[in-house]
């Protein structure tokens, strides 16, 4: 393991799909405010047909020849609102009932996390909401239940697709083989619950204690323009393990920027490991999240400043776990081929960038149901290896930081008024009066046992 809304639907560049998160991709109230305006327009058709069925009404009165031509062009146009009317409802039935299907969706979401915390007075309330659903519109349940069920076992099609084309290399069955086993490694994940970070949720276990490995590297720096730039920030591990940007805005106050690695082959005591990787998957205190706070401490950064994070693999892991625990104002979050999907607070804008076919990245299982963050927020995903040939022999080939550099790069050039809110907040960090950059290696205080490193 190398180194997860507002509304709006899915955006297709290219082979880039841009969507506000989970399978809820639009705003409900939007919906049923459409549904209410389809539905003045049928009353306002209603209207129109009643003026025509008066007027045919006076013709049929008067002589055959005054009326000569105009009784049938009024029955027709009565006949044509009657149509458009029931048709503007129609449409705006359906809406009312995608609305319903996507609130249960939402709602089941509310209710597991309310169920997770012991809230039962929210449980009671979300279930009467939902039996009223059910009520109103009887199949806004089994809709739910349907695009959740299609969305689990499609998220992983391409991993699983690519899969069936190595194993087919090997032998008749190797391919049908290799296709049924991830899928049930991929449908476990999500069944298990893994791969995801609810708001709230906090590490266990005690603190790895670290060190700093001899001072930091300190000097003067800019801020990045594009999201290219933000990821090939990202340390590669061969001279700093971290790098921290402090920025001096033009009012005087400071905001962080923090840049996390993936994992890094090293010696016993390298906090970066696999070791780390697996507490931080299955909800443990690391020495790689440490090595983060004392970086961060040592640049300055207090709790409560506002902080941008960034992270490749399980950078991206410890970037979410800042996010949603570490107790500084999060205003940023950007990962890059994450294991995790990060319920990020409400003001936190996160992007994600993510390879349908990296297997690092399918540990998150899919993510949550529903969006997170700021309204800006999203998920970019794209391909990255379509082809099967000689690449597929190296099974993180989609996972390599260089090829979400290339993805970021394709954002930057993508006309999605969702890239504004990245733009924008580079654009801010761009008016800095000055910018310090800090890079730190860190170390374990109590080393450990190297393990494998999966990059």
């Amino acid at each position: 393991m190398g180194s997860g809304g507002g509304g709006g639907g899915v955006v297709t560049v290219g082979d880039l799909d841009i969507r506000s998160g989970g399978i809820v991709a639009v705003d409900t109230a939007s919906l049923r405010a459409a549904a209410d305006r389809l539905e003045q327009a049928a009353v306002g058709l209603d209207g129109v047909g009643n003026v025509f069925r008066r007027a045919a009404a006076g013709m049929e009165v008067l002589p055959r020849a005054g009326a000569l031509g105009a009784l049938p062009r009024c029955h027709n146009a009565r006949a044509r609102a009657a149509q458009l009317a029931e048709r503007s409802r129609a449409i705006g039935g359906s809406l009312l009932e995608l609305a319903a299907m996507f609130e249960t969706v939402e709602l089941r979401a509310e209710r597991e996390a309310a169920e997770a915390a012991g809230d039962a007075a929210a449980v009671a309330r979300i279930d009467e909401r939902l039996a009223q659903l059910k009520h109103e519109y009887p199949g806004s349940d089994t809709r739910a239940w349907w695009e959740g069920f299609t969305r689990d076992a499609g998220w992983a099609a391409s991993l699983v697709g690519q899969a069936g084309m190595a194993g087919s290399l090997l032998g008749p069955g190797a391919g049908l083989a290799g296709v049924a086993l991830l899928w049930g490694f991929t449908a476990g994940l999500r069944g298990m619950g893994n791969g995801t970070l609810e708001r709230g949720s906090r590490l266990h276990g005690p603190a790895r204690p670290v060190v700093l490995r001899g001072a930091p590297v300190v000097a003067a720096g800019t801020a990045p323009d594009t999201l290219a730039a933000v990821a090939g920030r990202v340390p590669t591990g061969a001279v700093s393990q971290i790098r921290v940007e402090r920025y001096v805005m033009p009012d005087g106050t400071r905001q962080y920027a923090v840049y996390i690695p993936g994992t890094t082959a090293g010696d016993e005591d390298e906090p970066f490991d696999m070791g780390s990787n697996l507490e931080l998957y299955t909800g443990e205190q690391s020495a790689s999240y440490g090595a983060v706070l004392e970086a961060l401490r040592e640049a300055g950064a207090e709790p409560g400043d506002t902080l941008h994070a960034v992270g490749y693999s399980q950078g991206a892991m410890l970037a979410s776990r800042l996010a949603v625990e570490g107790g500084y104002d999060t205003q940023t979050l950007v990962t890059f081929g994450s294991p995790v999907d990060a319920q990020v607070p409400d003001a936190t804008l996160s992007v994600e960038v993510r390879h349908r076919d990296d297997p690092v990245s399918a540990l998150a299982g899919g993510g949550f149901d529903a969006g997170a963050g700021t309204p800006g927020s999203f998920v970019a995903e794209r391909t990255a290896d379509p082809a099967a040939g000689a690449n597929d022999l190296d099974p993180l080939v989609a996972h390599h930081l260089p090829a979400y550099e290339q993805t970021a790069a394709m954002l930057d050039a993508s006309s999605d008024p969702r890239m504004n809110a990245v733009r924008d907040r580079l654009a801010l960090l761009g008016g800095a009066t000055s910018v310090t950059v800090s890079e730190y290696s860190v170390g374990r205080a109590d080393p450990a046992p190297t393990a494998p490193v999966c990059r």
